[in-house]
This record gives structure tokens, sequence and C-alpha cells, in this order.
């Protein structure tokens, strides 16, 4: 995966949401799934009537059901493809797409930037009510709805411990040759005038299933299942436990990617390639949320 584009070509930075509900998550996969890939990378294929398809990379791979405010990907295309395209590109694939995938943005990126290893961080929020009447019918793909009061204070309690450098194999499904370790910038809850609770979950990177079991972790704690100390021993324990449960994806949105400065982009790849360790550790498996 390179940080340049080859000879010849343009490196795009594509700004992009999608509501995942209809999508078999980011990633193309056999078996002809919808994918948000797919989707986009057909409707680019078509509107400048290419003969092949040019490839995404993306930010943050999301999983089915996972909703997107603020994706970031890139695409390499030819000089004189773009420069054809470049003043109606964005009309076109509105007149393509699905109406749940919009691409908003597609500019010329600066040397060196790759959205996947580029970024410096990724931020979610995973919304949640515990209104006794369930969630308002015009939030219900986007709001989990939790039948137990939850106590707001607590799980700001118990994220305080999970914050930093951490290896989150506890919090992740294992993927063989990729690390769990990330350093978790933000995690913390604020309920809202209309009593939905909003976690905000930023993080240098995010390995899979690790914001939607976070989740459910604090959630235990909310409703008075489990302790507020809980989460923070079984991030300790450094295995999966059964008690954590991974809530549905459709409470979760990927709201923006942060990158560093033009100038910084080669040594962010360089740094977001290496695999990381925690002292006296060998590391661990990744992937996505």
């Amino acid at each position: 995966m390179s940080d340049e584009a080859l000879p010849g070509h343009v490196r795009l930075r594509l700004d992009l949401s999608y509501d995942g509900k209809d999508f078999s998550g980011w990633a193309k996969q056999a078996g002809g799934r919808r994918t948000v890939q797919g989707e986009i990378e057909d409707a680019l294929r078509t509107v400048t009537r290419s003969s092949r398809t040019y490839e995404l990379t993306v930010a943050g791979r999301t999983d089915a059901g996972v909703h997107a405010r603020g994706q970031v990907a890139h695409v390499d295309l030819p000089e004189e493809l773009w420069a054809e395209h470049r003043e109606k590109l964005l009309k076109r694939l509105a007149g393509r797409l699905s109406r749940d995938v919009r691409v908003w943005r597609a500019q010329e990126a600066p040397e060196g930037f790759n959205a996947r290893f580029s970024a410096v961080w990724r931020r979610y929020a995973y919304r949640v009510t515990d209104h006794p009447g369930g969630v308002d019918p015009l939030l219900r793909g986007h709001v989990l709805w939790h039948d137990w009061p939850l106590d707001v204070d607590a799980m700001n309690a118990a994220a305080e411990r999970l914050v930093g450098e951490h290896d989150f194999a506890a919090y992740c499904k294992k993927r063989e040759g990729a690390t769990t370790i990330r350093t978790l910038q933000r995690l913390d809850w604020e309920r809202d005038a209309s009593g939905v609770i909003t976690a905000t979950v930023r993080a240098d990177a995010f390995c899979h299933n690790m914001v939607r079991s976070l989740v459910g972790a604090l959630l235990f704690v909310g409703d008075g299942h489990r302790p507020v100390e809980w989460p923070a021993k079984v991030l300790a324990a450094g295995v999966r436990d059964s008690a954590v449960h991974v809530v549905r994806p459709h409470g979760l949105t990927l709201e923006e990617v942060g990158y560093p400065a033009d100038e910084l982009l080669a040594a962010r790849n360089l740094e977001a390639r290496n695999r990381r360790t925690l002292p006296g550790s060998a590391g661990g498996g990744g992937g996505c949320c």
C-alpha cells in the first residue's frame, strides 16, 4: 500500500458519509453483498466511463450496520481521467450513488497522504437511550435502546480507567498477526436534553469490535450489573470475557478522522506501520470496530 500515487496518476482524498443499515460493512466481499467500498468504486467506474475499477483505501473499515459521518478514503486516478472529470465528478457521483452514501469532497491529496496510515486518530460516537418508552422513531436507526436506567457518572468513572495506551485484547476480536495495542485518547459519556446518551470514543486506531465491546462493558456498569472497577479489571486480564457483550452496530457512527500537518505525513505513515508492543509484551491481533 503505497504512500504515493503511481507515475502518471493523481491521488485524491475523498470525504464521505453513509448510513450503514443496508450495507455489509465497508470492505468488498465475495458473494455479491452490498458494501460501501463496492458501491463507490462501481459508481466511480461508471461516471468516469472507465474500463477498470480504481480501488479505494479507507481510514477505518466499518462493520455491517455501522454508520459514518466523517469517513475518509483515497483513490489514485490517471491524471488525464482526473483532468477530464474533476469539475463534475461530485455531481455525477451524487446522481449515480444510492441515497444512503454520499461523497462530499474529492480533492488532490498532499504528497505522502495515505487515508489509512496517515491518520493520527479516529473519533466514534455511540448513542443509546434508557428512556422507558424506548427510542424516538425518527432516531431508531442510530440509537440503541437500553431497558435499564443508566448512571452516566458511574460510566464515566469506569471509562477514565481505560484511557491511555493498553493492550485491548480483552475488548477485541483477535486477528492473527495484528496487534491489539492501542492508545485510547478519549472515552466519556454525556446525556443530552432529549435523554440520548452519547459515548465519545477517540483513539489512534481501533481493533475489531473494540468500540462496541467497550460500550457493552460500560453499559453494564451504568445499569448497576457490574461495579465501576470491572471494565479495567477485564482490560488488565487481557483475555476475552464472555460477560462483555458486543452491542448492536446501529448505535455507532464514525464521526471524524484526524490527520497531521502535510509535512508530518511521511513520519506518521512510518510510525503507523510499525508493530507496537508494550513493555514485556509481544503484541496480539487487530482489525476495526
